[in-house]
């Protein structure tokens, strides 16, 4: 005997119900656990790469370009029914189910061919260098891992000569270090400024008009402004963000003609030059550096994490006696734990040739290889006709 029809709409309403409520939890736990696993795999070919450079092998890395998985969620509803005989009653069986399933399809690229080794290969520019500080990143953290050294230079910005940083050179090293600590110790206190140049740029100058107000609005949609001048001639100019520069100094505080001659001489360097200023005077300028710090590219920083090691282990440095109050000074820019055993710590590591490399467990360490791991995604870009994919289908 079936149930009447109201019992029929209020089982499949059930099912209904059951179905949503198990679909929306797995959907967000599998993607959760896709980037996850995406992040961890990020770590372990950083470290990976690591330990090739130790055991002098070349670096390679492959990326999960796309994850495309598809969802299936299934109801089931059986009702069944009995009559007793003996006491005439009906008794309803009922079955309902539901289950999920999911067909994830991988894409997996080897990151190879010219475009992608350029992007190894090529010094960070400035706006990174800015970038990371700006954010919050402690500034010897930032030049210790991304700085092959400090360029100084004369007034001109002819070269004088180099303080590398390389526990190799150990005159050298200790000097970088120093510097860095220094800066770090004036941005803490907010008597550094790393920003970049901004100016006027005159596009059209002494122009005698007249200017209707639809050259105004024109220029106004383009980023451009005109401006009349005291002898009623017009400019049109436009604001430019120029070269980083770090300083003990407002650049504001120069006339923008100032500025826009400072720029001139620094687009001498290439972009992976970041302009030093710490001039006497001002705060810091006790220890005047002018120069330029020189940035490193991807694989250059894999290869000194790897070089400090073994090969060239860097050393601990203490700061200059003019040098102000430093929270933090490691021996290490990025510590990595070698080991035969694997780490019992939950910390990104990774096995090669029997030896497990993970990275030290410090808030130094995990914020250095974090930052690490931000340069490797801003070098590598989009993914994108560097290799040829590799399509697994679970």
């Amino acid at each position: 005997m079936l149930p009447p029809a109201s019992s029929r709409s209020a089982f499949l309403g059930l099912a209904i119900a059951l179905a949503g409520c198990a679909g929306p939890p797995v959907l967000e736990k599998q993607v959760i656990g896709y980037d996850e696993v995406t992040s961890r795999l990020d770590q372990k070919l950083l470290l990976l790469n690591i330990a090739r450079v130790d055991n002098g092998r070349p670096v390679h890395f492959t990326s999960t370009s796309s994850i495309a998985a598809t969802f299936d969620w299934t109801t089931t509803l059986g009702a069944g029914g009995q009559i007793n005989r003996v006491s005439s009653a009906n008794f309803l069986d009922l079955n309902i189910g539901t289950s999920a399933s999911e067909n994830p399809t991988f894409s997996i690229v080897p990151l190879s061919g010219e475009a992608f080794t350029q992007r190894i290969l090529t010094a960070f520019q400035d706006k990174t260098f800015e970038f990371l500080v700006f954010q919050g990143g402690a500034i010897d953290r930032v030049m210790r891992l991304l700085a092959a050294g400090i360029e100084v230079q004369d007034d001109s910005g002819r070269f004088v000569r180099f303080m590398e940083n390389n526990p190799r050179q150990p005159r050298e090293y200790e000097e970088f270090r120093r510097v860095a600590m220094h800066l770090r110790s004036l941005n803490d206190s907010r008597r550094l400024f790393v920003r970049s140049l901004v100016f006027e740029e005159k596009i059209v100058a002494n122009f005698k008009g007249p200017v209707s107000p639809e050259d105004f609005n024109n220029a106004y949609k383009a980023g451009l402004e005109w401006r009349q001048q005291p002898d009623g001639t017009f400019d049109l100019t436009r604001l430019v963000a120029g070269r980083v520069v770090v300083t003990n100094y407002d650049p504001m505080s120069l006339s923008d003609e100032k500025r826009f001659e400072l720029n001139e001489k620094i687009r001498k360097n290439p972009r992976g030059f970041v302009y030093v200023d710490i001039r006497p005077g001002s705060p810091g300028g006790d220890l005047p550096v002018h120069g330029a710090i020189k940035l490193r590219s991807m694989l250059q920083m894999l290869v000194f994490v790897a070089n400090g090691l073994r090969d060239a282990p860097e050393f601990d440095v203490a700061p200059d006696a003019r040098t102000g109050m430093i929270t933090e000074n490691p021996r290490t820019t990025l510590g990595i734990d070698v080991s035969p055993t694997a780490p019992t710590r939950a910390i990104a590591s990774v096995e090669f040739a029997g030896t497990y490399y993970s990275v030290a467990n410090t808030r130094w360490d995990r914020a250095t290889f974090a930052m690490l791991g931000d340069l490797f995604q801003t070098a590598v870009g989009e993914v994108k006709d560097v290799g040829v994919p590799i399509t697994i289908a679970k």
